[in-house]
């Protein structure tokens, strides 16, 4: 019996570790869960026999290695930054791992070692990054063999809550790493359009009030994401006049977040100690208000809107205009925000969430200019088996059951999918789970 170890049972993991489950029987494989907490892992793997906790450190090596030697694949929903320790165990090891995240400067340095031990570690294989590059490959790849010619390609992906459980004035709740929420788009933005190198900073990132429409659903707002360029040559685009991955929010997010900004709370590099400060005081902490007028009619006057703006109850919604007392000791104002945002934007059993992405694509073929829209929906079923974890999840368990069937995946080295032997078979499993992409050309 094959073992798959998993690193991580958080809120991504529900789906995963679910499909591991389901396939388990029929491919004679056992899934051991690993994460410091027990009742955690418990909660997600039940009764199964074929799965076994493992509570411990992940900074614990002589238990992460005793399990990695014993494993047949790794797949690691870790926090970002730990990724690099599994990895160099992964290498010493010779094992496959498989992971949702981004690939990193320190990953990277390791391109030669993971080449040389023979072994494949396939980056970016959850939704976003993940879905994106598969389905846009999958795109661009048609589009090329039958002779076209892309000069632009926008992508953009948000998690988002779903119309029925859409009953804040934010528009939004937290269907996964509520850090990552808070931390988005604080290094700025840069995407290429109509030929031209464009740079956002972060101040401005949030008021840009750009919209797209989508079937069925009408318009939503976007931010570009970090850095598109460095994606151009991985879709193998070339010169391509106009390239950017965005971030998608219902309207309403982007403004009341863009206010935030602006009044330093998502700032994560200086402590406050926020003992016996009220949270008016906190949140105002950076403006010299007005005295001789009631605070809140002073804010309003900072932020240009009325007491009576969509804007002013987004902030009083989450409870931050308040004369309470913080009390949460010395912390960034981005790690109070996180705390602020877990307790007033959660999910609550009964709320589902959704994936919403797309990809405008604007070609040439004989002469005749022709824009493609192609875009998924995805709702989630609960506040547990949320659409986040199910795109996140299941392209992973996919994969993992690729390679542990031996499908001639002859790939080593350290990759993102946006190869036709990874992203066909994968997306072409993904329509059993209601992840599908549907196509519109102008």
């Amino acid at each position: 019996m094959k073992n798959v170890l998993l690193f991580g049972a958080g809120k991504s993991a529900t789906c995963l570790i679910d499909y591991l489950l389901a396939n388990a029987p029929r491919q004679k494989w056992h899934v051991t869960v690993a994460d410091s907490d027990l009742l955690l892992i418990k909660s997600k793997i039940g009764k199964s026999y074929y799965a076994t906790p493992a509570a411990f450190d992940i900074k614990d090596q002589t238990e992460r290695q005793k399990l990695i030697q014993e494993a047949d694949i790794v797949i690691s929903l870790l926090p970002p930054g730990l990724h690099i320790i599994v990895a160099k165990d992964c290498i010493q090891f010779k094992k496959n791992l498989l992971t949702a995240s981004y690939i990193d400067a320190e990953t990277r340095k390791l391109a030669k070692d993971i080449q040389k031990a023979g072994v494949l570690f396939m980056y970016e294989m959850g939704l976003d990054p993940g879905i994106d590059h598969m389905s846009a490959m999958k795109l661009i790849h048609s589009i090329e063999k039958k002779g076209g010619q892309i000069y632009s390609f926008k992508s953009y992906c948000g998690g988002l809550i779903s119309p029925e459980s859409n009953d804040n004035p934010w528009q939004y709740k937290i269907s996964w790493n509520a850090r990552n929420v808070v931390l988005a788009g604080n290094s700025g933005a840069i995407y290429r359009e109509k030929g031209k190198i464009k740079e956002v900073g972060y101040q401005q990132l949030f008021d840009q009030n750009k919209t797209v429409q989508i079937p069925g659903l009408g318009k939503l707002a976007y931010y570009p994401n970090r850095d598109s360029l460095g994606y151009i040559d991985v879709y193998n685009l070339g010169e391509i006049p106009t390239f950017m991955r965005a971030t998608l929010r219902f309207p309403d997010f982007c403004e009341g977040w863009n206010a935030l900004v602006k009044l330093g709370l998502t700032e994560d590099t200086t402590k406050v100690n926020t003992d016996n400060m009220t949270w008016f005081d906190w949140t105002t902490q950076h403006l010299t208000l007005d005295k001789s007028v009631a605070p809140e009619e002073s804010l309003s006057a900072h932020l240009g809107v009325s007491s009576k703006s969509k804007l002013i109850r987004q902030i009083k919604y989450l409870g931050i205009l308040s004369e309470e007392f913080v009390n949460l000791g010395e912390q960034t104002n981005a790690s109070v925000l996180q705390q602020v945002l877990e307790s007033k934007l959660k999910m609550e059993p009964h709320d589902k969430d959704m994936i919403v992405m797309l990809h405008e694509i604007e070609f040439e073929r004989r002469n005749m200019a022709t824009k493609m829209h192609s875009y998924m929906i995805v709702q989630g079923e609960d506040n547990l088996r949320t659409a986040m974890a199910k795109t996140v999840g299941l392209p992973l368990g996919i994969l993992a059951k690729m390679l542990l069937q031996d499908k001639k995946i002859e790939l080593t080295g350290l990759h993102v999918p946006v190869m036709p032997e990874i992203y066909l078979p994968v997306l072409r499993e993904l329509e059993d789970f209601d992840i599908r992409f549907e196509e519109i050309f102008e």
